[in-house]
């Protein structure tokens, strides 16, 4: 690369991140919240956790559904967007999710594969263990990540996404273990790489974390109706647990 190429500590720190997915389906995203609180049949008042949760889509709208929720997130960035939508039934917090926080939720969303993303792997299975120690005696996890096995099936090895008359070169590819994305662009006369490299699980991967961690796997299903999963045709990997 290019002496003048940036490098950046977090990619998802970066008004980029938001620019490339700016086009991301809000309306898919609250009929997955209406349909997924509906089947969990949270109580009126439940408090939850959405754990790595960006911008606060997802926590923004189950507030509105009449929920108390916390919004957790290690980007600072984005959780300083998201605090302009904070009241006394939704905060925002930095966080690092692979430790628990001291209180107690009556759900634990994890959604949109905001799983994987660790260096150091045993913190995939603290994470397991801190979203266990942030369920009450009757609440649920949940984890929303991608069918592996679809996604490395149907991976497009390259592309060009212009946003915002920003080309974004993106490549895609799987190496040890992971699904990476190499994502290239110029904006303002500099050259900028990012990369994001998700580690390939599977559902026998998390089964066995849960095994690990002592953690009961509920219900598995495969988009965001909640229809069965099925591991060559189902886009998604949604797993509910205690």
């Amino acid at each position: 690369m290019e002496n003048n190429t940036q490098w950046f500590a977090s990619w998802f720190n970066t008004p980029y991140y938001h620019i490339l997915y700016k086009d991301r389906d809000y309306k898919e995203a609250q009929l997955f919240m209406d349909t997924l609180t509906h089947y969990l049949n949270l109580p009126e008042q439940a408090h939850i956790l959405d754990l790595a949760c960006g911008k606060g889509r997802h926590a923004i709208y189950l507030n509105k559904l009449g929920y108390q929720v916390t919004g957790a997130d290690l980007s600072e960035n984005s959780i300083l967007h998201a605090k302009q939508f904070e009241n006394d039934r939704l905060q925002f917090i930095v966080h690092d999710m692979s430790k628990p926080l001291n209180q107690q939720f009556d759900a634990v969303f994890n959604l949109f594969t905001s799983f994987g993303y660790f260096k150091n792997e045993a913190d995939n299975l603290n994470t397991i263990k801190a979203i266990q120690a942030n369920l009450n005696e009757t609440g649920f996890g949940v984890i929303d990540f991608m069918n592996t096995d679809y996604v490395i099936e149907n991976l497009v090895p390259k592309e060009i996404k212009t946003v915002n008359d920003i080309a974004f070169h993106i490549t895609r590819y799987v190496e040890n273990g992971y699904i990476i994305k190499n994502i290239a662009f110029t904006d303002g006369g500099q050259n900028y790489t990012f990369q994001e490299r998700v580690k390939a699980f599977t559902l026998a991967d998390f089964e066995a974390l849960f095994n690990q961690a002592g953690v009961y796997l509920l219900d598995i299903f495969g988009d965001y109706k909640l229809q069965k999963f099925n591991a060559k045709t189902s886009e998604r990997l949604i797993m509910i647990f205690k």
